[in-house]
């Protein structure tokens, strides 16, 4: 009898023994699912590869938590995707949004590596210049374990939508980056779809970037020849290759409707200088006072505020049809 109770003591201890062990299996894998979860849930999962714009594949281990932006566009959709209170040290021409007022400046083409360094960030973004011209301190940067950035320049908006959605996934915000290009996309397609519809004449436009006596223009290949087609207006300089100097002969002799102008922010009054030139009187848009200036980096800075640009073009040379 005294045989068979310890027998039934033991075997009781052993179910026990298995039943834990059980459990606790069972427990170790919900854990491991609930992590999995969170990762899913906190939007994309680290590592990451990215191909930068000097075409080299970038593996970031972690998300960033520290970021340098040693160039204003990054900046600028640095911030559009919520990362501003990641930011720590920025360009000595970065000025959008106000907040880059009180960041650290950490130089502009030539950079100062040892405030880069000192700032201890997790990832930097530079130029295509700066790739060319100091691999170098880039090197230093990268032993330092500082992820590197290439972010090159852009022409078109297709370009822009590129460096939004690859800064995205490089910092963890993949989602806002493609809800940012959607809005854009979204609302250029409105406008050309408005401006197809509702323009009738085309108006002809000179667009200056720069004012006398070495006024300079742009042509093919730049945002604002792609502005001026997608509101159906024509760019009197289409002929021409990038950004461009022409004399003021030349320029009176493409007889424009309208003149927009990029220079505001340095120039007092541009529209009053246009308008004061000699021999300029018989055109259109000197005869109809039909000069008007917009924020240069809404029409020229690759990132999410071009849409603003096209948007404001859009009500200056077509208001009847846009600022209704």
């Amino acid at each position: 009898m005294k045989k068979w109770s310890l027998l039934s003591i033991v075997l009781l201890l052993a179910l026990g023994l298995i039943a834990g062990c059980s459990s606790n299996e069972s427990g170790t894998k919900e854990q491991d699912n609930n992590k999995s979860s969170e990762k899913a849930d906190n939007g994309a999962a680290f590592p990451v590869t990215i191909t930068d714009d000097a075409g080299r594949k970038v593996k970031i281990d972690k998300e960033p938590k520290s970021i340098v932006s040693i160039q204003t566009s990054p900046t600028e959709i640095a911030f559009a995707l919520g990362l501003g209170d990641k930011i720590v040290g920025v360009s000595d021409y970065d000025n959008y949004p106000k907040e880059v007022k009180k960041i650290q400046k950490v130089g502009a083409q030539d950079i100062n590596t040892e405030v880069v360094l000192s700032l201890q960030p997790d990832m930097v973004f530079v130029t295509d210049y700066h790739y060319e011209t100091h691999r170098d301190i880039l090197k230093q940067f990268e032993d330092a374990g500082i992820d590197v950035i290439v972010v090159g320049d852009a022409t078109s908006f297709k370009d822009v939508y590129g460096k939004i959605e690859m800064i995205g996934k490089a910092t963890g915000t993949e989602e806002k980056a493609k809800e940012i290009v959607t809005n854009m996309q979204d609302r250029l397609a409105k406008i050309k779809e408005t401006a197809k519809k509702e323009v009738k004449d085309k108006k002809r436009v000179w667009v200056e970037v720069a004012p006398a006596p070495d006024i300079y223009t742009t042509g093919k290949g730049t945002f604002m020849n792609e502005m001026l087609e997608a509101i159906q207006a024509v760019n009197v300089a289409a002929d021409q290759e990038g950004w461009v100097k022409l004399t003021e002969e030349e320029i009176v002799k493409l007889n424009p409707d309208v003149i927009v102008t990029t220079y505001g922010y340095y120039v007092d009054e541009p529209s009053k200088q246009v308008l004061a030139r000699k021999g300029w009187a018989e055109v259109p848009a000197i005869k109809n006072n039909q000069i008007f200036d917009v924020e240069n980096d809404t029409v020229t800075r690759p990132g999410p505020r071009l849409i603003e640009g096209v948007e404001t073009l859009a009500k200056f040379i077509y208001p009847e049809v846009f600022d209704k």
